[in-house]
């Protein structure tokens, strides 16, 4: 089905290979699920697999790439290819061009000359499979992350390709969206498609693996059953996380707990008819930690983007250290308040790493821009990427960068949009002690987040909201 003999790649300018002397091989049929840390070239594997490294990438490659018996460099383009194999990749946005949820879908059906009859079956019973019926009316940009997700799946079932490559599926999908998506996943196989996961999260997705890939700088470092892949202790590191070592609540360096650093007075948000946000009160405190929880569209994101004036209020208002939001700029409250994107790549528009990371301490006007600069590129683990291109890097590394570019800013209080998004578990706890670290300084962290572990075994508050409303928060704990 899919054939790759001692494959490597380097990117444009890149002094090293992204993937090396790879050999893969996988059947009709098989849910082969590739994991490794970031940068270990998995999206790149996934690439090479496709075809489009051949056809659209630069750089240096080597070794030949067989979909069902054929090189890929035989297909005459990418649209021949995309008749036998499809791709989701870790960013949907740049896969939404249309405006609605139903012309994306039915975009895709049409191009395949089926008749209106087909169509309409076809459109119909995706829209029940990926649970979109009651969005299809909306606009792609005013869903959730995880609902554009399910958006670009959808997009990419109506084509019926019979080998599928999903970048990072579940990365912006909550509890209930992982499951729905693992069930139409199953379906998927029992049909005979080919499926193959570029994915952290093992223990969800455990019952429909076949074949468990792990790499690991540019190199498969195990293959083979998930079971007798996973006993290695090393590899468990990597893909089944830990977080419970994090929780030390006791070290916080607390300010005035009596004053809030953001306050929130009956804050409601509309986006045109839909109503994100209904009358919320909330105040946050120094040096907490806390976890914003929910399902996709229950109002987390955009109750955080009212934190830095990202968004602003329909009703009600948001003081942030005692001043009132409204008629202050962006620039303004990032010197109080950082914010990390859930989509990293909505941060980046210079032509490094380096570069990225210099704006925001040259705009506040810090000194030792340079060390503050390295320090943040050796936290992150950037420093071999310091002269790269930022949207050359994985998921992972340019979450990473997102987190690096607001860190180096030392803002008062941190605020991250699922900051774990397509990093594996040891990068995940990497990245959480980091703001433990930040916490016990005496910043502020809010997080959003999809992961049960993290809520419960980082944050010392849980705050949990359902249909723009809060319907439970553990409260401060005393310290």
């Amino acid at each position: 089905m899919i054939g790759l003999e001692s494959v490597s790649y380097r990117f444009p300018r890149a002094e090293t290979y992204a993937i090396q002397d790879l050999t893969l091989h996988i059947n009709r049929g098989e849910c082969v699920m590739i994991t490794g840390p970031s940068g270990a070239g998995k999206t790149t594997l996934g690439l090479a697999a496709a075809g489009i490294l051949a056809h659209e990438y630069g750089g240096k490659k080597e070794g030949p790439v067989r979909i069902n018996g054929k090189d890929v460099m035989d297909y005459p383009d990418l649209s021949s290819l995309s008749a036998q194999i499809g791709m989701v990749f870790d960013d949907p946005e740049a896969q939404l061009i249309f405006t609605s949820v139903e012309e994306e879908i039915l975009s895709a059906l049409e191009r395949r000359g089926l008749s209106a009859d087909d169509v309409e079956f076809r459109y119909r019973t995706i829209l029940e499979m990926t649970h979109l019926a009651s969005l299809k009316d909306r606009p792609p940009h005013t869903l959730s992350g995880g609902q554009k997700q399910r958006l670009v799946l959808a997009t990419t079932l109506a084509l019926t390709t019979d080998i599928l490559i999903l970048d990072e599926p579940t990365a912006e999908l909550d509890e209930t969206g992982t499951t729905a998506l693992l069930e139409i996943l199953k379906n998927l196989k029992k049909q005979g498609r080919t499926i193959i996961l570029i994915e952290h999260k093992f223990r969800k997705m455990r019952e429909l693996v076949d074949t468990l890939v792990v790499m690991e700088g540019g190199k498969i470092r195990a293959i083979g059953a998930p079971d007798e892949v996973i006993g290695d202790p090393q590899v468990q590191d990597i893909v089944i996380p830990d977080f419970k070592e994090l929780n030390q609540t006791g070290r916080n360096a607390l300010g005035d707990v009596r004053v809030p650093v953001i306050t929130v007075n009956g804050l409601s948000h509309s986006y045109d008819r839909i109503h994100a946000l209904n009358n919320i009160d909330l105040s946050i405190y120094p040096g907490e930690f806390i976890a914003f929880v929910g399902e996709n569209g229950s109002g987390k994101t955009t109750l955080i983007k009212h934190f830095n004036e990202l968004l602003h209020p329909t009703a009600g208002e948001v003081m942030v250290l005692g001043k009132d939001t409204r008629g202050m700029f962006i620039a303004e409250l990032s010197r109080d308040v950082g914010m990390v994107f859930q989509n990293p790549d909505h941060m980046f528009f210079a032509d490094t790493v380096y570069e990225e990371i210099a704006f925001g301490i040259e705009n506040l006007g810090l000194e030792n821009r340079d060390a503050i600069i390295e320090h943040t590129l050796a936290d992150a683990r950037l420093l071999p990427a310091k002269d790269l291109y930022p949207r050359w890097l994985s998921r992972g590394e340019r979450q990473r960068l997102a987190i690096a570019c607001v860190l180096a800013m030392q803002p008062k209080v941190i605020v991250l949009d699922e900051p774990t998004t397509g990093l594996d578990g040891r990068e995940s706890r990497e990245v959480m002690a980091i703001l433990k670290e930040l916490q016990y300084q005496g910043h502020t962290i809010i997080i959003v987040t999809h992961s049960k572990e993290i809520a419960a075994d980082v944050a010392d508050r849980v705050i949990t909201m359902d249909h723009g409303k809060i319907v439970s928060d553990t409260g401060r704990r005393s310290r």
